[in-house]
């Protein structure tokens, strides 16, 4: 916003000098940045999708430009005690949070009281990786397709569930889409994260599972998951013998979730300068492209401004989606 001068001379002489000082500062500060440990917030439980990506990138940060960066998990509320957390950090640079399609995106609307903005309370850093949903049934499952499913829901209605990493996840939307197009109705089981829901899949608590494929690749690999379908436009490299829901009758479903660095509102733009590049270094790296690959995960690049209208029309997309399928807050 531009400065409005005033008659006030005093004034507008003590802003000029004030601006003059702050500029030298912010440089200082972004020349020994970072000086400790950066935390970074992953706001859903070990062992999902989102940590295991937040892990490994922060690894390679760490290796790469000899940074100290220190993962805390911290779950809850579908993923928004820790994104809050973040919007309400001191803006810093220390205190970041690996943030993704469902507290960034759709949230903003599903949650009618929403402790943060996304657009107004965050700093979009960096994005870094992309990946689609899968949905799975245990291994002893009578359904080996989707079409399987499908039709045991329209026989009984109600009778089946399917388990998500919680409310508001983008495996949970993708869902609710997919039973309104599908004409169908199963019975939502959320999780407080991706683990325990998949540990009651395998236990025959819960019928189906719908979560990213790095959160379940591991278990359909050692066969004690049946993948069904993928929710991206094309098949996933790492599971080619799957089909896509597209493919299996459902033309234009697609829905994949998107991971980002973001801080708290009014970070230095010298620091998200350099947090950008140190980031978008390591996700360049082969080494790291191949490790999120055999999770089932796609680098996604992009800098403040791509990420920033990112967000900003995914909130519109989503909340579209949310407004249309009826979902709620359990």
């Amino acid at each position: 916003m531009p400065f409005r001068f005033s008659a006030l001379s005093s004034l507008a002489a003590t802003a000029v000098v004030l601006a003059c000082v702050a500029a030298p500062i912010s440089a200082a500060f972004a020349q020994s940045y970072p000086s400790r440990p950066i935390r970074v917030i992953v706001p859903f439980p070990a062992g999902g999708g989102t940590d295991i990506i937040a892990r490994e990138i922060a690894n390679k940060v760490a290796v790469t430009e000899h940074w100290t960066l220190v993962i805390e998990n911290r779950a809850g509320s579908g993923g928004n005690l820790g994104v809050d957390a973040v919007a309400k950090a001191a803006p810093d640079g220390y205190t970041l949070v690996l943030g993704q399609t469902s507290n960034l995106a759709i949230n903003p609307t599903l949650y009618p009281k929403l402790p943060y903005n996304p657009e107004k309370d965050l700093t979009a850093v960096s994005l870094v990786a992309s990946a689609p949903l899968v949905l799975v049934v245990s291994a002893d499952s009578p359904f080996k397709t989707l079409a399987d499913v499908v039709t045991a829901a329209k026989a009984k209605p109600g009778t089946l569930n399917y388990a998500s990493s919680g409310n508001g996840t983008v495996a949970h939307l993708a869902t609710e889409q997919f039973q309104k197009i599908a004409g169908v109705n199963f019975t939502h089981v959320p999780y407080k994260g991706a683990a325990q829901g998949a540990t009651d899949l395998i236990g025959g608590s819960v019928q189906m599972y719908m979560s990213s494929v790095p959160t379940l690749i591991g278990h359909i690999r050692n066969g004690k998951m049946r993948a069904l379908a993928v929710t991206s436009a094309q098949r996933n490299s790492d599971l080619p013998n799957v089909p896509t829901v597209a493919e299996s009758g459902y033309k234009g479903f697609e829905a994949v979730t998107w991971f980002g660095i973001t801080g708290p509102a009014a970070l230095p733009k010298e620091v998200v300068a350099r947090l950008h590049a140190a980031f978008s270094k390591a996700i360049q790296s082969p080494e790291l492209q191949k490790k999120l690959s055999a999770q089932g995960a796609d680098v996604m690049g992009g800098g403040p401004e791509v990420f920033t209208t990112l967000i900003h029309n995914e909130i519109v997309r989503w909340g579209t989606i949310v407004k249309t399928s009826g979902a709620k807050v359990d």
